[in-house]
């Protein structure tokens, strides 16, 4: 893919930011809730979750300098193990991995400001269509357009951490529980579902990855992005959950989307409660951005070498696969029109969870010689592997329908594959 600009690592460590910054912070605590309602059990989920994404980001950062191409899983799982499973996991990125982050995204940005608009899909629907033009033109734009937003993001993010600490709880009892039933807690199958819901709040740690190719100097500059973004976020992620269990009850918070709305109208009462919610609608277009800057690119990757998708390849003269953009964002479109916000969070976070096991296995089939090398291996990625795969297992027990449905778009992927047929790659501009 031509390009005429490179981003820095804080450009693409604000994309991952961005990418990772979404609805799951936001939303996924009251599911947690319903499952475990431990302070320490909820503390232990984040806890481990930022774990696993520190670990593959520090896989993928080997992954990213070794093959040096844009495209991410697919060109990881294509070049270790096999095309098919590359062209699944570009399949699974078209279907749910790049599109369903966007449409759940635009699904909560509605619900935040139906206090202030009613109930009304137009918000989300605008920016779900508009966000995707600001990437069309070239990688200089797009990074102007993600700094801002992402700097918007952190910034608003920060201030109610300040604000939760700063001020005491206005209610009469907290969802803080700082008793023993963790224990009993961390062996129940909730916890592991519980698990993917915070995985789904940490996807986007491997963003940069997905554009390598546009990253300046990115045998120094990918590990960087990569490690400092996720352990950032962690950090934040953390700190936000002790917040929002310290002013709102288990019994206000459990089962709902809208916790920091109930959090902090507690706090701050009616008013404040729709300024937060006002904001948090407005970080989530930075989450919207950096998924329809990200996805495309896995499109276009598979693109130049299938005949199916062979169209998708083509890009403008500052390297922009306009197309692949337009087909991502007629997809989120579908979902968004279509999903039920849970669901589509559960079986997406399965196959995406799955996919990104894969990836992470196909990293001990490289003998990395001039990048960046995953410190201790094999053990963090054995250790990845046995964690993540006894998630999966946990939820395919717990929600058969939903994780069913996600190795059914897996099935379809297959089904392409074998119908499809690869090509010479050529020039594609």
């Amino acid at each position: 893919m031509p390009s005429l600009t490179k981003i820095s690592w804080k450009t693409a460590a604000g994309l991952v930011i961005a990418n990772m910054i979404g609805t799951g912070v936001f939303t996924s605590l009251g599911f947690q809730l319903a499952e475990v309602q431990n302070t320490w059990s909820i503390i232990l989920l984040w806890t481990l979750g930022g774990g696993m994404a520190l670990i593959g980001a520090l896989v993928y950062a080997e992954l990213g300098t070794h093959f040096r191409k844009t495209g991410g899983d697919y060109i990881f799982l294509s070049e270790t193990i096999h095309p098919s499973v590359g062209y699944l996991y570009a399949w699974v990125s078209l279907a749910v991995g790049f599109s369903a982050p966007i449409a759940i995204a635009a699904m909560a940005m509605n619900d935040y400001l139906s206090p202030m608009l009613g109930e009304t899909i137009l918000p989300g629907l605008f920016f779900l269509l508009a966000v995707p033009v600001a990437h069309a033109f070239s990688v200089s734009r797009s990074a102007y357009f993600q700094d801002i937003l992402t700097l918007i993001k952190i910034c608003f993010v920060l201030a109610l951490i300040f604000l939760g600490f700063a001020f005491a709880p206005r209610i009469d009892s907290s969802a803080f529980d700082f008793s023993s039933s963790w224990k009993q807690e961390v062996f129940m199958p909730g916890f592991a579902v519980s698990l993917i819901y915070v995985f789904y709040a940490y996807t986007g740690w491997n963003s940069a990855a997905y554009i390598i190719e546009e990253v300046d100097e990115p045998r120094k500059n990918l590990p960087k992005a990569l490690i400092w973004a996720t352990m950032l976020v962690m950090v934040v992620y953390i700190l936000l959950q002790i917040v929002l269990l310290k002013h709102a009850s288990v019994d206000q918070l459990s089962g709902k989307v809208q916790v920091a709305d109930i959090v902090f109208g507690n706090l701050f009462g009616v008013r404040g409660a729709l300024w937060v919610s006002f904001f948090i609608a407005v970080q989530l277009i930075a989450t919207i951005s950096g998924y329809a800057w990200v996805g495309p690119r896995i499109t276009y990757a598979m693109a130049k070498d299938f005949r199916l998708w062979r169209p998708l390849a083509k890009v403008n003269p500052n390297g922009i696969p306009v197309r692949a953009i337009v087909l991502n964002t007629l997809i989120s479109l579908a979902l968004f029109l279509s999903g039920s916000f849970e669901q589509v969070m559960l079986y997406a976070g399965f196959v995406l969870q799955l996919m990104g096991t894969i990836t992470v296995y196909s990293s001990l089939r490289i003998k990395q010689e001039n990048g960046f090398k995953t410190p201790y291996k094999p053990m963090l990625q054995l250790i990845y592997l046995t964690f993540s795969t006894s998630v999966l297992v946990y939820l395919f027990w717990d929600r058969p329908v939903e994780s069913l449905a996600g190795l059914g778009i897996l099935g379809l992927g297959l089904v392409v594959f074998l119908l499809d047929k690869k090509v010479a790659n050529e020039s594609s501009d």
